[in-house]
């Protein structure tokens, strides 16, 4: 087995047989790794299990910083490490910031503490129990007209992007809703247009800071292309001959549109 197979497998400690050890030092928002923790007073935690490689995350102090500088982005570090390394790294960071943003009770104030049987911080004053933060994100691919060379895609560019990129349409899970009824809100909130045939595809973790991304399909059923200003600058449809910038491949949104491109 190569390391590009290994996978992460999430646990609350290690297993019995470990070879090895790797330590994720979250300086901020950026990850640096080493062989060992910088130093043995900050707090640590257990990330999982890499094959035979035990992965911890290490909480640097606000104001420290033991890579001198050479702490990296999630999105810069995609591109060095494996997929099992990065989706490591990106736990790393998303449970040290559940951490350092829990510390206390956020019902009566008292200091919570970790729980031993599962991955919690408890209250020991009234028992609430606080979870690592998980955000759930429809993002999904819009097609309109039959299967073939003639059907488009709708995609939309986001008012905070720097580039003239272009992508799935994506949005928040709201309380009380189904996945496929979130699909369909969101579409029409940001694009104007209302969509049926809503179909999951697959998942993917996304670590700013701490989202679930949930990949659809959808088929056009009417309505004009009306952005909301607030949130997509534009919206067009596009033909497998008249693409415009996509994402890279960190995103699901890639590997959604990739497999339409394919799929002709």
């Amino acid at each position: 087995m190569t390391s590009a197979d290994v996978r992460l497998v999430p646990s609350l400690s290690p297993s019995q047989h470990v070879a090895q050890h790797r330590y994720f030092h979250i300086v901020g928002g950026a990850v640096w790794e080493a062989a060992e923790p910088a130093a043995h007073d900050w707090n640590v935690h257990f990330v999982g299990m890499m094959g035979d490689v035990a992965v911890w995350a290490v909480d640097v102090p606000h104001g420290l910083d033991p890579a001198d500088g050479a702490a990296i982005d999630l999105f810069s570090y995609h591109g060095r490490a494996t997929e099992a390394e990065w989706l490591a790294a990106g736990r790393a960071v998303q449970l040290v910031e559940w951490s350092r943003t829990h510390k206390f009770c956020g019902r009566c104030g008292t200091a919570t503490v970790l729980s031993e049987s599962e991955r919690s911080l408890r209250c020991p004053k009234c028992n609430l129990l606080a979870f690592p933060r998980l955000a759930p994100a429809m993002i999904t691919l819009v097609t309109r007209g039959p299967d073939g060379p003639d059907q488009e895609v709708l995609l939309g560019r986001g008012v905070q992007w720097k580039v003239p990129m272009y992508s799935c349409l994506a949005g928040f899970v709201e309380p009380g809703e189904t996945l496929e009824e979130a699909v369909v809100r969101e579409v029409h909130e940001e694009v104007g247009v209302w969509v049926h045939d809503v179909r999951y595809v697959r998942s993917q973790p996304w670590p700013f800071p701490h989202s679930l991304m949930l990949g659809f399909r959808a088929s056009y059923d009417h309505g004009d292309i009306v952005c909301d200003p607030s949130e997509i600058m534009d919206a067009q449809w596009f033909r497998r001959d008249e693409m415009p910038m996509i994402p890279s491949n960190i995103s699901i949104a890639r590997s959604l549109i990739d497999d339409w491109l394919l799929n002709n």
